[in-house]
């Protein structure tokens, strides 16, 4: 299956170990489809012009991800700050004179175009390409990540332009996520994913309920889990039309990427914005 994430870049700086990671929903889900042998994996975004954002190219190129319609500008990488207590993550505000706070990636023609070799478009709710959605969705197949977001205008308003829906059951019980997942499946997605952290995943596709517990690991480190899961789900769905085979597969990617630093590893000294404290 061919993959394109559209969405933010960043730097997550572990301050306590003075060390940053590339990241980013877009990013970690594009470096992770290419992970789980993604015919073709690739992004779009906006990077920045400093030492962070060449990292972050760096790294995915060795990942093997696409980066041919990426934009550039004259701004900061994002660093958001993180601590790592009990193998959970803790962000902290970095500065907020970056790319991802400054800038809105603007989708043309050309990367519509692009966007036509692609099996599926990975975005999310932190990317800014709600209005985009349309457009991209008359070129090939939308998966979106909700997140924590339950508004109902902003549901009705993206839900129609989405294929593959992922959200977060945070703070819901595991009956609240079916009945959510069902809810949002009736405003257009043909499937809805939630997942619900150590109690694993919940999934409605075209009316079948779904349900998916975790492996169990000794983890260090649960940066960019939900990414990866999603990343491996859409590319055993998209080579297999197997639900209950991409969701066992997407829950032992997320655990493995439990296991290791950072979203998907490339750790690079870190540069004096946060500094070790």
């Amino acid at each position: 299956m061919r993959l394109i994430a559209v969405g933010d870049n960043v730097t997550d700086s572990y301050v306590e170990q003075g060390v940053y990671y590339p990241g980013g929903q877009a990013v970690n889900v594009a470096a992770n489809a290419a992970q789980d042998g993604a015919e073709a994996a690739a992004y779009l975004g906006v990077f920045g012009d400093d030492a962070r954002a060449d990292h972050i190219r760096a790294s995915l190129a060795e990942e093997g991800v696409s980066l041919v319609r990426c934009r550039k500008a004259y701004a900061a990488t994002a660093a958001p700050g993180v601590r790592i207590l009990d193998g959970d993550r803790v962000f902290m505000r970095g500065p907020r004179d970056s790319v991802a706070h400054l800038l809105k990636l603007r989708i043309c023609k050309e990367d519509l175009q692009y966007f036509g070799g692609f099996d599926v478009c990975h975005t999310t709710n932190e990317s800014g390409t709600e209005d985009d959605l349309a457009a991209i969705h008359g070129v090939t197949a939308v998966s979106f990540d909700f997140s924590t977001e339950r508004d109902e205008a902003y549901l009705a308003k993206v839900a129609p332009n989405v294929n593959i829906a992922f959200c977060s059951g945070d703070g819901l019980s595991q009956t609240d996520c079916e009945a959510f997942a069902r809810h949002l499946q009736t405003l257009g997605p043909q499937m809805v994913i939630i997942t619900m952290g150590g109690r694993g995943s919940v999934c409605i596709a075209d009316g079948t309920l779904y349900r998916q517990s975790i492996r169990e690991v000794n983890a260090v480190d649960s940066m960019g889990a939900g990414d990866s899961f999603a990343a491996a789900l859409l590319v055993r769905y998209f080579d297999t039309h197997d639900v209950d085979a991409a969701l066992a597969f997407a829950a032992e990617r997320a655990a493995h990427t439990c296991t290791v630093h950072g979203a998907f590893g490339h750790p690079h000294a870190d540069d004096g914005v946060w500094g070790k404290r």
